[in-house]
């Protein structure tokens, strides 16, 4: 009789209703003391206001490309929304410690996070409180969404309004770094190119003083008239014509070379010229790296804490630490009766 009673007491996995049942009374009480904590501590935890700030990147970053190029194919249309690829590329630039750190020092979020100045960890404890109130996530629409929140509705806004003008200047920053340099370069070598132009023109004047303007119609003519003037036996014409002769044979070759490479270098001069006012565009011009679609304003309504979620999901953890700890010591019990037997 008295094993069949303890048989009875036994805990049995296959019959769960029976065991809360048997433990009703201790884990009402957990959820009770839980639920009244989880209470309390949601009404001690300070609201918090969300702003958001949703805008698609732009495809296009040169203005000289875009508005400039004389290729077809490489005209890029200001008006394209970006894809996944400029998505991330905006997301890596917003998760960037330059942005961080112009945010954190424009709004003076070490005094409003309440952070010891003197603390030696007071960047790591910034970045921290930045990482847990400010977030950049990418849509399901190829869209990049800024989340602030923060206990001030109003400065939640300038923040997420703020970090958005921080993304183009930042970009702009970045690519005039690179756009700098290469308008120097192609600067410095159509500057040189119109300097080796104006050295050919030069001696292509010279040449022009000496009488030599058209080398294939002058040698034409000259010819032609020598011939008449030699059938005519005009002798003053025939000493006129053999000195113009001799001028074309002493620098026609001259000519032609100096022609030549003055045609050349002209293309070549046109060519920098429109590659040194793209790369001019590109390193002083700024366009936006964006399309706002909601700018952020101050919240009217709390999103944080949600009261009934905090105390649910504590009392929740709260019922199953204490049915797993009852199932523990319920086992640990059995077993020592089953030592003692």
């Amino acid at each position: 009789m008295t094993n069949d009673t303890g048989k009875s007491n036994d805990f049995d996995s296959t019959n769960l209703i029976y065991f809360f049942l048997q433990k009703r009374k201790p884990l009402l009480l957990v959820a009770f003391i839980a639920a009244l904590v989880s209470g309390i501590v949601s009404y001690v935890i300070p609201d918090r206001y969300k702003s958001t700030v949703v805008m698609f990147p732009a495809t296009t970053s040169s203005l000289s490309k875009a508005l400039l190029s004389e290729n077809p194919s490489a005209k890029q249309d200001v008006m394209v929304f970006g894809a996944e690829e400029e998505a991330e590329q905006m997301l890596q630039i917003l998760n960037s410690d330059e942005i961080r750190t112009k945010v954190c020092d424009r709004f003076n979020l070490e005094k409003h996070y309440n952070i010891d100045p003197n603390n030696k960890y007071k960047r790591t404890l910034l970045y921290d409180e930045f990482q847990n109130n400010i977030t950049f996530k990418r849509t399901e629409f190829m869209s990049v969404k800024i989340e602030v929140l923060d206990v001030d509705p109003a400065l939640a806004s300038k923040i997420a309004n703020g970090i958005a003008e921080l993304l183009d200047s930042t970009t702009t920053r970045m690519q005039r770094e690179r756009a700098s340099k290469a308008f120097r370069i192609v600067e410095n070598e159509y500057q040189m190119k119109k300097a080796d132009v104006a050295m050919i023109a030069d001696s292509m004047s010279k040449l022009n003083e000496k009488g030599m303007y058209d080398y294939e119609s002058q040698s034409s003519v000259t010819s032609e008239q020598y011939a008449i003037a030699i059938s005519k036996g005009d002798a003053r014409a025939i000493k006129s014509l053999e000195e113009k002769l001799k001028i074309i044979a002493r620098y026609g070759s001259s000519y032609l070379a100096v022609r030549d490479n003055l045609t050349l270098q002209t293309k070549q001069l046109n060519m920098l010229k429109n590659k040194y006012e793209e790369a001019k565009v590109d390193a002083e011009q700024e366009i936006p790296h964006k399309f706002i679609v909601n700018n952020a304003f101050p919240a009217e309504k709390k999103s944080y804490p949600v009261r009934w979620v905090v105390v649910a999901g504590s009392t929740s953890s709260a019922l199953l630490i204490a049915i797993i700890c009852i199932i523990i010591l319920d086992s640990i019990n059995r077993f020592r009766k089953t030592e003692k037997l």
